[in-house]
């Protein structure tokens, strides 16, 4: 989150075998007749993956993605099965799974885009509507729902788990202060993208994901948020932070002062441009 204002191949396994016919070596005018080793080069098909690894803070797209990779099937399919998948979401979701594809190791023996995302789904259930997620939504006077939106904005803003809770607490704080969140993560999910640089032009997109131009939540989830993200969204460390920003990797810095807030982001900004000049320039095609 970076406020600036407020209002801001396969496995290839290859033998090189020879092989070597045996060949009898014949005498004809005292000369000897050589038979050439002829070689083959063979390549065989990869394994097979049998398990399917969702990472914690994937969205939705590249879930379907992953699941018609594992699956070899064409690109799209996962996405077009979702309407035969008959999935248990909450209402407030209107059908979109986006936050209950739930991050795990998914087994792929006899699977089907519709069995791996019901099971993404149903695993997704179990978890948020146990006591510890439940009890804690209704303690912060808010829905599951609410409560897995507030964990993905979490999971795509914090830098470090350690910053879980911390991130948490500054979504808490401006809605209760009735700020906008003001956050990129946010601008980035409207423009299907993902960078830390967002620009005033960025800021004033028509999106009902703009949280810079809207108040309260997104409509949905951003991604699909794992289990310390979840805790973080239920129990936010105490504190009156209301900015954040990564000044630099291992240095995030939170505060409830705009003006401490400020001098953060223009040394975050100065960062990044040193970065830009240090960086090499690529050689140029002739």
């Amino acid at each position: 989150m970076q406020m600036n204002t407020p209002p801001r191949s396969t496995i290839r396994l290859t033998r090189r075998g020879r092989v070597a016919l045996i060949a009898t070596g014949a005498v004809v005018a005292g000369t000897a007749v050589a038979v050439p080793l002829l070689s083959t080069d063979r390549q065989e098909e990869p394994p097979k993956p049998t398990t399917l690894v969702i990472p914690e803070g994937w969205r939705a797209s590249r879930v379907y993605e992953a699941v018609d990779k594992a699956l070899a099937l064409p690109d799209g399919t996962t996405r077009k099965a979702l309407p035969q998948a008959g999935l248990k979401l909450p209402n407030d979701a209107d059908g979109n799974p986006e936050g209950y594809l739930f991050p795990a190791t998914y087994p792929l023996e006899k699977a089907t885009p519709q069995s791996l995302l019901t099971a993404m789904v149903d695993t997704a259930d179990k978890k948020f509507n146990g006591a510890p997620i439940a009890a804690g939504a209704q303690r912060n006077s808010m829905n599951v729902y609410q409560a897995v939106t507030i964990a993905s904005l979490v999971q795509a803003e914090a830098a470090t788990k350690a910053d879980m809770g911390k991130v948490a607490r500054v979504i808490f704080n401006r809605l209760e202060r009735g700020m906008p969140l003001q956050m990129d993560s946010t601008i980035n999910y409207a423009l299907n993208r993902s960078t830390l640089q967002t620009t005033q032009a960025d800021t004033r997109i028509e999106s009902p994901y703009n949280s810079y131009q809207r108040m309260g939540l997104p409509p949905t989830p951003i991604g699909n948020p794992g289990d310390e993200a979840l805790r973080a969204a239920i129990s936010p460390t105490p504190g009156d932070w209301l900015y954040f920003v990564t000044v630099k990797p291992g240095d995030t810095r939170f505060t409830a002062s705009y003006s401490e807030h400020q001098a953060n982001v223009a040394e975050f900004n100065r960062n990044q441009q040193s970065q830009k000049q240090q960086s090499p320039t690529a050689p140029k095609t002739p």
